[in-house]
């Protein structure tokens, strides 16, 4: 399941840098500290995978952070798969019919995060207040879905309410109480890769390099989805970004068994950093991310399009490349960019078909619809004084159409196929955004070699960035 925002996020009328908003006091540790932030602005999109990195994020960071995360720990906003079907079948089948959403196969309860705060904008940004008048180290974490605005730094996530953060305003918030130390940004929405503008002074590329000390690790590129919101709580079901680079941090694979040092302690200093875990959640996700980074961000914005380049080594990106080179089969950059265009190619109609098959799903639907209420005309509103009435009394024959109308059959011999298609779209979504990751190794070493040869300025940024990724918590 992607982690791209169910419905429209609401922009709060006042200004992110409005006064009073980073005047509240949070207990963060005496050294250092950590806010987690996460869940969907709706309890239908505060699934229950959220929670469960949340609650990894606060024992894998340890000491004592900020906890923000959904409505609360007093309010019933986690949704978790139910195990069995519940609930009326033929009101569900009408559900389906009438008004398709997400949910019904769901319950919901509190979260099970004792100390958690509600994840409101308001709350998120008096954390972050307090911590940067801290002074101190500080890793913000969010774990929440987003949106795609119409620049990079126009990209948002969604917080508890629908209220929204962009790129942009979380820039400001930042430079509105400079750090003194590091500032380190890992979020694992869709979209997320619109907050690498940070490494901007205002989000803003035109402005240069942000000043201080700030980074940030990211599940998606810009301009694409995420995967890893799930309300199934078998997190060997689930699938995403977060659940790996967590993991890493402590030292393990995602189903907790320790890896070995070689694995994921790159430079051999003892420690896992931020971009290590980052750079095995790359080589390992079968999900459909393609996460980034900003120190990647600035090589896209800071290196020469063409001339000399200097070798330099990135431990991280010919880490991936062995281990995406071994699990795709290719050997060299030109057979990864010429697997990921086949893919390209593939994926275009893939997505036609199953549009096409969506669309077809769509027309059945109605035709069904209509045939319903042709004989009962109030079963789309559940609300309508009639409606309970109706069913009680019609129950039997509004089954027998479901069950033997030809619209019926139509219907759902539309709905599989648009399944069928949908599912041959996500297999090959998978294997091109691990390709994907393959060719984007690639180019950063070959930007890299070139922002080296020109050096500079623009260089030793690159290399600040890299080293503020490579931060352990």
């Amino acid at each position: 399941m992607d982690c791209a925002a169910k419905g429209g996020g609401r922009r709060r009328v006042r200004s992110a840098l409005a006064g009073g908003l980073l005047a509240a006091a949070v207990a963060l540790p005496a050294r250092g500290g950590w806010i987690v932030a996460g869940g969907g602005g709706e309890p239908e999109s505060n699934q229950v995978s959220l929670e469960q990195d949340a609650a990894l994020a606060a024992r894998t960071f340890g000491g004592r952070g900020t906890l923000l995360f959904g409505g609360g720990a007093d309010s019933p906003s986690v949704q978790v798969l139910d195990p069995q079907p519940r609930g009326d079948a033929l009101l569900t089948a009408l559900g389906t019919v009438f008004d398709p959403r997400s949910g019904r196969d769901s319950h919901y309860r509190k979260p099970r995060l004792p100390a958690a705060r509600p994840a409101t904008l308001d709350n998120l940004e008096e954390a972050l207040g307090a911590a940067l008048r801290r002074a101190e180290p500080l890793l913000l974490y969010l774990a929440a879905h987003g949106e795609k605005g119409e620049q990079p730094r126009d990209n948002r996530v969604i917080l508890w309410g629908g209220h929204t953060l962009t790129a942009a305003e979380l820039a400001a918030l930042l430079e509105q109480q400079p750090a003194a130390a590091p500032v380190r940004v890992v979020i694992t929405s869709c979209y997320s890769g619109g907050f690498a503008e940070i490494a901007f002074a205002g989000a803003d590329p035109a402005r240069g390099a942000a000043a201080g000390e700030r980074c940030g690790l990211f599940a998606a590129a810009w301009d694409e989805e995420a995967s890893g919101c799930d309300p199934n709580p078998d997190r060997g079901a689930q699938e995403g970004y977060g659940i790996h680079f967590l993991h890493a941090l402590r030292g393990e694979d995602r189903s907790g068994a320790r890896l070995a040092a070689t694995e994921i302690d790159l430079d051999g200093d003892g420690r896992i950093g931020l971009l290590e875990a980052h750079t095995r959640a790359r080589i390992v996700s079968a999900s459909f991310d393609t996460p980034t980074t900003t120190s990647e961000r600035w090589l896209r914005h800071a290196a020469p399009a063409q001339g000399d380049e200097k070798q330099v080594r990135l431990p991280e990106e010919e880490t991936v490349l062995a281990g995406l080179g071994r699990r795709l089969e290719l050997r060299d950059r030109a057979a990864a960019e010429a697997r990921l265009a086949e893919l390209d190619r593939q994926l275009e109609e893939a997505e036609r078909r199953w549009r096409e098959a969506a669309d077809q799903e769509n027309e059945r639907a109605l035709d069904l619809r209509i045939r319903l209420l042709e004989r009962w005309p109030v079963l789309d509103d559940p609300w309508h004084p009639d409606f309970a009435s109706t069913v009680k009394k019609q129950g039997s024959a509004i089954r027998k159409l479901l069950d033997r109308s030809p619209e019926a059959a139509a219907y759902l011999e539309a709905r599989e196929a648009a399944h069928e298609a949908a599912e041959a779209r996500d297999l090959l979504r998978l294997e091109r955004s691990i390709a994907r990751r393959l060719v984007r190794a690639y180019e950063n070493l070959a930007l890299a070699a070139r922002l080296a040869a020109h050096g500079g300025e623009p260089w030793r940024q690159f290399e600040r960035l890299r080293a503020c990724e490579r931060g352990a918590p």
